[in-house]
């Protein structure tokens, strides 16, 4: 019997989507809806701004592009997700950061987080929260050395809200509008809440991302800090629960990187769960910590909790019925 093999029955591997939006114009999406805080952090803090972003991007595509050719693999640097992470990296570290010290960055969220797990699709935490993370415990001086904004001092440095609070309190603390318009110090994913919030809500509207994780991110840090200054009294309740919305990496870790594809659950109980987690581990660091800041290391929790995440929200959906005797 003569044997024909069917082509069209050969089935690749997951995921099976049938879209227009592939992963270069999924990453163009991203980039594009963070240019509105590249902008203001340009203005805020000088050209300093460009410099960095500009090192950071090349460095990453240089570095995937690198690995690939070493390896003789398929170039996917023209995927633009190695540029993404560079942006990233760009937006978590202090504008004037020294440039070695940016590309060291861009070296573990692209090489050692991403590529050495098998390239994009494949890493369990995200490579530019990894990176951060990475540059602060090895360059803990030049990642805390903020710049101020140019038009509110001519000091060199200067700390962020979060880290106003944590060494003086509610006294000395900017107001909530300069933190949404952005002029204050601290990272460009940090100062303008207005720019990343026009972001994000652009990638939700070109349904790039889904609503979920960033509203119940952003909404469990809201509520855990109204309830915490409501019982202690230590500050206005409503104030700074808004305060704790906008300061830091909240609205850059919500929109941007706690929705990455590889590293949060695909079903949507899973995506509460996720956020509501980034949420809670982010205020416990903020409140009860010696660090400042919860963002990166919530996220990066939560990513590796994913897949426990999954499991469970799937046996909920499709194991939970109670079998008949």
């Amino acid at each position: 019997m003569e044997k024909k093999i069917y082509n069209n029955l050969i089935v690749s591997a997951s995921p099976h989507l049938v879209t227009a939006m592939d992963t270069q114009k999924t990453m163009l999406m991203v980039i594009l809806a963070l240019i509105p805080s590249l902008v203001v952090s340009t203005f805020v803090f000088g050209v300093s701004s460009l410099i960095l972003t500009a090192v950071c991007v090349a460095a990453s595509m240089f570095f995937e592009w690198a690995w690939n050719k070493l390896l003789k693999k398929r170039q996917t640097v023209m995927d633009f997700s190695a540029a993404l992470t560079g942006l990233l990296i760009a937006y978590n570290v202090p504008s004037e950061l020294p440039l070695w010290i940016a590309i060291v960055g861009c070296f573990v969220g692209v090489v050692v987080i991403k590529q050495l797990f098998g390239g994009i699709g494949k890493n369990i935490v995200n490579p530019a929260i990894t990176a951060r993370i990475v540059l602060f415990i090895s360059f803990a001086t030049e990642m805390t050395t903020w710049p101020v904004p140019r038009m509110v001092s001519d000091a060199t440095s200067s700390a962020t809200p979060l880290g106003i609070l944590a060494e003086t309190g509610t006294t000395a603390l900017p107001n909530n509008m300069q933190m949404f318009l952005g002029f204050i110090g601290g990272s460009m994913g940090e100062v303008s809440s207005i720019a990343l919030l026009v972001g994000g809500l652009f990638l939700i509207w070109k349904k790039i991302i889904s609503p979920i994780i960033p509203a119940c991110f952003i909404g469990t840090v809201f509520v855990f800090a109204f309830v915490y200054y409501m019982a202690t009294g230590s500050g206005e309740a409503l104030e700074m629960a808004v305060f704790h919305v906008l300061a830091g990496g909240v609205m850059l870790g919500a929109f941007f990187m706690a929705t990455d594809y590889v590293t949060t659950p695909i079903l949507p109980l899973g995506r509460v769960i996720f956020g509501v987690g980034c949420g809670l581990i982010t205020m416990l660091i903020r409140l009860y910590g010696q660090y400042p800041e919860g963002v990166s290391f919530s996220i990066l929790i939560m990513n590796c909790l994913t897949p426990l995440i999954d499991a469970y929200c799937q046996k909920r959906m499709y194991g939970g019925a109670k079998h008949e005797k």
